[in-house]
């Protein structure tokens, strides 16, 4: 299908982009796996389908709708995904609130869930579950692979600490990594909370990661401790619900999936998002863990009444990286980039956050007029690699989740190093004292699997602790 140019409004009508699609676009099949994966997966395609209709901005439309769902004989958009679940209660609980919008829906034949879950066991999930019911879910991935004119990558979302979740959803990631071998595969892990939802949510994400370090192209992780504080902080949600820290990582995703420019698309959307984010963002196979930060935050009740300023919002989105802080309230100020002669840091009580590489995906108007030079500065980023390779730069003048003007920055850095080295330490205190390793072993993962799983975690740790030297 092609498309003619099109103008393209932008929020307050004063700056125009014309942006040319050229032949199919290149779509994402996304995998929704577990109670989490499905539910973070629901509220991604109503974020992704609200944006999209918004407004008349037909090119941009075309190529968000293109990208993440197909239109049915009946004109209905349905989205490119796969729900899977060894309990059917999620899975029809988001196809039910798809319906419900009224917007787009989940294809009827593209779920699959059987009666009995996998009991919070990784093992279970890996070992069990996911081989007895791998050919269906493949013929599930293959049909909505096969309806896309051209296939960016696959997209799959779960809890890297459940049972389901994790544990099939790893076993599925592997089959299609085997089956799609030239094709991106992209991971979005949710993080438990720091105090436990399940007492072996600490072995099950070791394990998880460990294997899908080896899968994955890139793994972009959402800590519920941290999103749980924005809902709190910035936007005063109380009581806080699952349905509402899903929502924020929704919007968080969708900031970065939606159509944007990059310095060398020449106004045309970016076809590939999946392998734009990874050849940007994931240049060392040591180097997949992804973290992302949104500016602004705040109610929607708030947002008439505030204006921002682009110099203003990647002032605090700077300082938030090199801070390491998840949102523009309680920034560490005091943080400083070490000058150029003192790059070589102490990992040990170190507070900067240092980079391999950074994505600013930036949305709203005058978005062109936005200097982004900070974030180029060398001693953000890792003495063997230069800012010109290490910072990518997206734009588009479409504003998004009602903002006039927001940033959303991808970062490639040690923000993640303290929650996995706490996982990692705490799931090895428990294999030290032989803690529920039987629960393990009688699906058949061996002490000698967990063996494996924490020295590759450890190297990982390594890794990006070396980021400093």
């Amino acid at each position: 299908m092609r498309f003619s140019k099109l103008k393209e409004t932008t929020f307050s009508a004063e700056l125009e982009c014309s942006c040319v699609l050229f032949g199919p676009v290149m779509s994402v099949v996304t995998v929704q796996l577990g109670q989490c994966g499905n539910q973070v997966g629901q509220e991604l395609f109503d974020v992704l389908c609200s944006d999209a209709l918004a407004g008349q901005r037909k090119t941009y439309s075309t190529a968000s709708c293109e990208r993440f769902f197909h239109q049915t004989a009946q004109g209905e958009l349905e989205a490119r995904a796969v729900l899977i679940d060894m309990e059917p209660k999620a899975i029809n609980s988001s196809r039910t609130k798809a319906l419900r919008g009224g917007r787009w829906r989940y294809g009827e034949d593209s779920h699959f869930s059987q009666k009995q879950g996998s009991g919070n066991n990784w093992a279970n999930g890996f070992c069990i579950h996911g081989p007895h019911h791998k050919d269906a879910v493949e013929e599930l991935v293959r049909r909505e692979v096969e309806r896309c004119d051209r296939l960016a990558g696959l997209m799959t979302m779960m809890s890297v600490a459940g049972g389901t979740g994790s544990g099939v959803g790893t076993y599925i990631t592997q089959c299609l990594r085997d089956i799609y071998p030239s094709s991106f595969v992209l991971n979005h892990l949710t993080w438990p909370f720091g105090t436990g939802e399940v007492i072996l949510q600490n072995y099950n994400s070791v394990l998880t990661l460990a294997h899908l370090y080896q899968l994955s192209d890139a793994i972009v992780v959402h800590e519920n401790d941290t999103v749980h504080r924005i809902c709190s902080r910035l936007l005063n949600i109380k009581p806080i619900a699952f349905t509402d820290i899903n929502r924020v990582i929704a919007h968080q995703l969708g900031g970065v999936l939606q159509p944007a420019l990059t310095p060398d698309s020449n106004g045309v959307y970016s076809l590939n998002p999946i392998g734009e984010l990874v050849s940007a963002l994931c240049c060392h196979p040591e180097y997949k863990l992804l973290s992302v930060s949104t500016i602004p935050q705040m109610p929607s009740s708030s947002v008439p009444y505030s204006s921002f300023s682009w110099t203003g919002l990647l002032k605090h989105l700077r300082q938030m990286l090199i801070s390491n802080t998840k949102m523009e309230e309680g920034i560490d100020w005091h943080v400083r980039p070490p000058p150029a002669s003192g790059r070589i840091r102490s990992a040990a009580g170190s507070s900067f956050n240092t980079s391999l590489a950074n994505l600013l995906v930036l949305r709203g108007k005058d978005v062109y007029s936005a200097e982004t030079g900070s974030f180029e500065d060398a001693t953000i980023y890792t003495p063997w690699l230069s800012p010109a390779e290490a910072f990518s730069a997206w734009k588009s003048p479409t504003p998004f989740n009602k903002y006039e003007k927001s940033a959303t920055l991808v970062s490639n850095s040690q923000a993640l190093l303290g929650p996995l080295d706490d996982i990692v330490r705490k799931a090895w205190n428990m294999f030290a004292s032989r803690a529920y390793i039987h629960q393990y072993d009688a699906f058949g993962i061996s002490e000698e699997n967990f063996l494996d799983s924490f020295t590759a975690l450890e190297q990982v740790i390594s890794s990006y602790r070396e980021l400093q030297s």
